[in-house]
């Protein structure tokens, strides 16, 4: 079924391939920017106005907050994945089937967590062994963002389905207007100003929380004003309540691609557990090298949810010739953004590490020698980003998981455990692209075997739709009557 309505989104399956998908990747990758520049401003007002104690209390609530976020990152890829295919089949009624059922299972989960979240979170702070002086700071700021939960998920969910349809500027005028409102906020409301009180920690998770809700209000108001495609009216607010068939993919491919997420990042904590043995420079020289590492990260993923949504679009409309195109542009683009950026990084080192270590910090040629060894690694980590972003498209999330499980654990840990005694902490900094070449020539065999694109995501239609087609079909006088 098509819509005869007013149709601003753009179309990813004609037109020049390249082009199209640098136009639909460049807002993801500032949004993912902002929204990465957002918790380091956040993290300077908390430091600064509140202390060390305030600052461990917000890093141990991000760490669950970090937990929520991946499984809803996980929902919301799915969401853009069925989106993307019906939007390109030109079923614009079956992508709203899938973004109200997206949408409407993503608020009844949000409501579950925002609820356990408040209940339980002394029990999940006390799992997480946090310090006892940052204890009762974490509590108050974990329960008020854990109150803003459901409209900061159900924005993200929101700006993930409008991307599935081909729209990533407007999440990102969105972004720029929750960023603004966090970090204006932010020192307003923890130490106050006139009539507003100073709320402490409390105050930054307040900031956060109303910038989540009039970002997500906001959205919505704007869905509706622009008639964009994705919008529910009428008989079609009843797709809010989740399809089973619907229901069934968003759980069964959603759940996997959330726990890449979780596979990551448990990665990292391992890794940092691993630097934490040589001592107390090398535990600095890998916290500066980190936050420069953390936006060679964001081209690969930007990149990779372009392909996604992109490819998802033309798998759709059955355009398979493009397909392999699109990939070869993720991949050509992901050289020239990640190899570009890599460069830069490499010629200017020494006074970016210094933003974060100091002129004068010893811990700068330790940071520099890590740098060399690993930074190129993110080149074959975003390589693998496009092709599973391509796989994904047709629904296969369970190959990249398991991908990622073995690059990142078995490899990258077996690699270590077995250098370690033959070159030292280097192991740890060479471990980056042996586990990124894995990964990567794991992914090419499969993406290259071509199974997966024998997979077949696409919702079937409802039994009562294909009978009243059937009847529309094989009747004349189906085809002449009025539809209202």
């Amino acid at each position: 079924m098509t819509d005869r309505g007013k149709s601003t989104r753009p179309d990813l399956t004609s037109g020049p391939i390249g082009k199209s998908l640098l136009l639909f990747t460049i807002p993801t990758l500032v949004s993912n920017i902002l929204q990465s520049l957002n918790g380091s401003i956040n993290a300077v007002w908390v430091g600064r106005f509140l202390g060390e104690n305030a600052l461990a209390a917000t890093a141990n609530a991000n760490i669950i907050m970090f937990l929520m976020f991946s499984v809803i990152f996980g929902f919301g890829m799915a969401a853009t994945v069925l989106i993307g295919q019906a939007v390109g089949a030109k079923d614009i009624d079956g992508a709203r089937r899938a973004f109200g059922s997206a949408v409407g299972f993503c608020f009844c989960l949000s409501m579950i967590v925002a609820i356990g979240g408040w209940v339980g979170t002394p029990a999940l702070l006390r799992v997480l062994a946090t310090p006892e002086p940052a204890y009762p700071l974490a509590l108050i700021y974990l329960r008020v963002i854990f109150v803003a939960m459901p409209a900061s998920l159900l924005g993200i969910m929101m700006m993930m389905g409008l991307r599935g349809a081909g729209d990533s500027v407007t999440p990102l005028r969105f972004m720029i207007l929750t960023v603004l409102l966090d970090a204006g906020l932010n020192p307003l409301f923890i130490m106050g100003l006139g009539p507003i009180p100073a709320m402490g920690i409390a105050g930054s998770a307040a900031a956060t929380a109303i910038a989540g809700f009039v970002s997500f209000i906001a959205l919505t108001a704007y869905t509706y004003h622009k008639d964009l495609p994705l919008r529910l009216r009428g008989p079609e607010l009843a797709y809010l309540r989740p399809d089973m068939a619907q229901l069934k993919i968003l759980i069964g491919k959603g759940f996997p691609m959330g726990l890449q997420m979780i596979v990551m990042s448990a990665s990292g904590l391992v890794m940092i557990g691993l630097v934490n043995r040589e001592g107390l420079l090398t535990t600095a020289a890998y916290g500066a090298a980190q936050q420069l590492w953390t936006y060679l990260q964001m081209p690969a993923m930007a990149i990779g949810a372009g392909v996604s949504a992109m490819a998802a679009q033309n798998v759709g409309a059955g355009r398979w010739d493009r397909v392999g195109r699109i990939t070869g542009s993720g991949l050509l683009f992901n050289c020239l953004i990640t190899g570009g950026m890599i460069g830069v990084l490499l010629l200017f080192d020494r006074p970016a590490l210094a933003l974060f270590l100091g002129s004068h910090s010893p811990a700068i040629e330790a940071a520099r020698h890590m740098q060399y060894l690993a930074s190129w690694s993110f080149l074959l980590f975003g390589l693998t980003m496009v092709l599973f972003g391509t796989m994904r498209a047709n629904g296969v999330v369970v190959i990249p998981l398991v991908i990622l499980a073995i690059a990142l654990y078995p490899v990258r840990l077996g690699f270590y455990h077995w250098m370690y005694p033959l070159i030292g902490a280097d192991a740890l900094w060479i471990s980056f692209p042996v586990g990124s070449l894995t990964s990567l020539v794991l992914a090419g065999a499969v993406y290259l075997q071509g199974g997966w694109k024998k997979v077949r995501l696409m919702v079937p239609p409802h039994e009562e739709e294909c009978r009243e087609k059937l009847n529309a079909d094989s009747d004349p006088a189906g085809r002449m009557s009025p539809t209202g």
